[in-house]
């Protein structure tokens, strides 16, 4: 058989994550068992034999394909060398006039071992995970379904708790619902309704769960039980080299939200936008959605640090992540996942985040708003979001009365203050209805004056007429 355009495709585009090329051009080579173990434990994949590593197709030796077939079928099925045994078949193709090998692997429900050892896939590379340990633990969490943050701890009670925390929840559930039913609940029945009470089988014992803790747990608790616990915010337009401003966050997850939340509306400007016809704050929204969405869905077994950076030209968060997936996200195909199930609940019902996979939706639809562009969000062992930023976003941050230069350099020479430029989109953000004659009279100067300033800056427009108009900035 010729084989189909599909499958030539993935030729063409080269070796990754789901694609591997093998020689094997007289006798089938055991890296290839390697990374039939490595494909069934990640996300399944396509092994090409009888093509190098370059693509090029050099093909099989036709007196050697059968031999090739049976020693694969015989070796997958020996459950020696594979645990548990696999069932393939290899397809013979023609490419270029030449024989090859093709075979499709899907993603196991169990974790495989190839001769004893677990390989995993890791961009075009198959990894021997065996003696690393969080590794391994992670495979075995995203193939049973298991969730990091169910592990109870019998030694922790509801007392352990802040009961503050526990009664703030309460009071946010009115953004859901005026009549929530946590509002009727005691503090030990909220927590038992949201699953953050369990039972630990190995001990018959009850406790709290992983997740009730990082909500609700004070600093020491969280630090006792999760010492890798950490966000880190950075500001960083100025001094590229380092950072402007940065915020260690190392407290429970609610306030870690409220902090993070502060650090991203210090740092970038919050430009005015209509939503239909109502006013909306297109940076806070979206600064919900990426917020929420680094601290939900973290891989807490995970050491690697979450980041929430703000440069000049985007924002950029990093969390670990039990992949489901790698590459860009769509969001049109985008299927989501669950991550951590139980906090995922208690930030939906106090208003902090929404049904799955409306976060991503709402991201793009705010990002457009505020930048004209759209975000990107890449799936892998590292989830990354990437906001696009607006010229604007943070053309006002930075010591009083200075502009930074990637603003600047827009506005035409004769416009000579920087400081009055920088006056004059303060007070635009602030109030996007503000007269030229009340911002004269804040500089001292006449509304005329204003007006030939404004006219020189071509990103400020009045959108409207008379006192029924308002002020917008555009990006660039």
């Amino acid at each position: 058989m010729i084989i189909p355009a599909e499958l030539r495709n993935l030729i063409d585009g080269g070796e990754g994550i789901t694609v591997e090329f093998k020689e094997s051009h007289a006798d089938i080579t055991k890296d290839v068992y390697e990374t039939v173990c490595s494909f069934s434990n990640r996300d399944g994949g396509h092994i090409f034999l009888g093509v190098k590593n370059n693509g090029k197709i050099i093909g099989i030796q036709e007196d050697k394909t059968d031999k090739i077939k049976r020693q694969f079928v015989t070796t997958i099925n020996n459950g020696s060398k594979m645990y548990p045994p696999l069932y393939l078949t290899p397809i013979s193709y023609e490419a270029d006039g030449k024989q090859i090998l093709y075979i499709r692997v899907p993603a196991s429900q169990e974790v495989v071992r190839c001769s004893g050892r677990i390989w995993d896939r890791n961009d075009d590379a198959d990894i021997d995970i065996t003696n690393h340990s969080d590794e391994v633990y992670r495979l075995y969490a995203r193939k049973n379904g298991s969730y990091y943050v169910n592990k109870v701890f019998p030694v922790f009670g509801i007392g352990d708790l802040r009961q503050d925390l526990i009664e703030r929840a309460k009071n946010m559930t009115h953004s859901r619902a005026n009549n929530h039913p946590w509002q009727n609940m005691s503090n030990e029945q909220i927590l038992r309704s949201a699953g953050l009470v369990l039972k630990d089988y190995s001990s018959g014992k009850e406790g709290l769960t992983l997740a009730a803790i990082l909500l609700f747990g004070t600093d020491q608790l969280i630090m006792s039980v999760l010492p890798q616990h950490k966000t880190d915010a950075i500001f960083r337009v100025f001094n590229t080299d380092r950072y402007d401003d940065r915020d260690v966050v190392i407290t429970n997850l609610i306030e870690s939200y409220d902090r993070l939340i502060a650090f991203g509306q210090k740092h970038l400007n919050d430009t005015f936008h209509l939503d239909g016809i109502q006013r909306v704050s297109a940076r806070d929204h979206i600064l919900r959605e990426i917020v929420s969405n680094l601290l939900v869905h973290r891989d807490f077994s995970n050491a690697y640090v979450a980041k929430l950076i703000i440069e000049k030209q985007r924002i950029l968060t990093e969390n670990a992540n039990l992949s489901h997936g790698h590459g860009a996200l769509n969001l049109v195909s985008f299927e989501p996942y669950p991550k951590n199930p139980p906090i995922s609940k208690v930030f939906r019902e106090i208003g902090l985040a929404d049904e799955l996979g409306s976060g991503m939706r709402n991201t793009y639809k705010y990002t457009k708003m505020y930048s004209g562009e759209e975000p990107e969000f890449i799936e892998g062992d590292i989830f990354r979001i990437t906001i696009p930023l607006p010229e604007v976003a943070t053309a006002t941050v930075g010591p009083e009365g200075t502009v930074p230069h990637d603003v600047s350099h827009s506005v035409p020479h004769d416009v000579s203050h920087k400081d009055t430029i920088n006056q004059l989109y303060k007070m635009i953000l602030e109030n996007p209805h503000i007269t030229r004659k009340e911002m004269g009279e804040r500089l001292g100067v006449s509304a005329k004056t204003i007006g030939r300033k404004i006219k020189a800056i071509d990103n400020i427009k009045y959108v409207g007429s008379g006192n029924n108009g308002h002020w917008e900035i555009h990006p660039h």
